[in-house]
């Protein structure tokens, strides 16, 4: 028989270098790493940032309206209330009186009702810890004054001529000149017990048809 040769090893294909996985490269055979994120399985929920709730939003923002809301509003009634404070100094300031009607509240706390047909009415208020002052003059007719006197609680005969029942020093707080010369003034002061207010009056009798009536209301709340 005749012998044959053994086999002998093939040699082995060398790698093609533009190949980048070289014989063997277990990119081949073995799996990519499993996909990121959340799976079917469980295990993968793990890496989920916690949810926040949206009404825990929502109660926030209530809370801070029901804070800042009450807050604006207390700000705007204080600049407000500076304002309107500062308006009525700079009236004050400038002229004394103010030409209008007093309120029908103020005329019942300082007791003074004024005729319904008077004109050139003007009043100035002055407020303290112990007194409170109503200054008011107006110009009506006789008949209206008697029926003014009557209504404070005197009468005309009270009055006495040449005589100022509004004192120099109030007088001057509203820069009223009771002592002119050529006017006829007639004045007196009506004294309340208790609570009512004092009421010094002051008329201005030059005009005999339309005497100005000055006066001043002293109240002790």
């Amino acid at each position: 028989m005749t012998a044959t040769a053994p086999d002998r090893p093939r040699p082995e294909k060398p790698a093609d270098p533009a190949d980048p996985a070289g014989p063997g490269d277990p990119a081949d055979s073995a799996e990519g790493p499993p996909p990121s994120g959340p799976t079917g399985g469980g295990g993968g929920g793990g890496d989920r940032p916690p949810h926040r709730p949206r009404h825990r939003v929502l109660v926030l923002v209530i809370v801070v309206l029901l804070i800042a809301i009450p807050f604006g509003y207390l700000v705007r009634s204080a600049i407000q209330s500076r304002d309107s404070g500062i308006q009525k100094q700079r009236a004050a300031a400038a002229t004394g009186l103010t030409y209008e009607w007093p309120t029908k509240v103020q005329r019942h706390v300082y007791d003074v009702w004024i005729p319904y047909e008077s004109s050139r009415v003007a009043y100035y208020e002055t407020n303290s810890w112990k007194t409170d002052r109503l200054y008011l003059q107006f110009r009506t007719s006789p008949e209206h004054l008697d029926q003014f006197l009557r209504d404070v609680g005197t009468s005309p005969s009270a009055l006495h001529a040449g005589r100022s029942g509004v004192s120099e020093e109030r007088a001057a707080t509203v820069g009223w000149k009771l002592h002119e010369a050529g006017h006829r003034y007639a004045g007196t002061v009506h004294r309340q017990a208790g609570t009512q207010p004092d009421v010094a009056i002051t008329v201005d009798e030059t005009y005999k048809n339309r005497p100005q009536v000055y006066v001043v209301s002293t109240a002790h709340p």
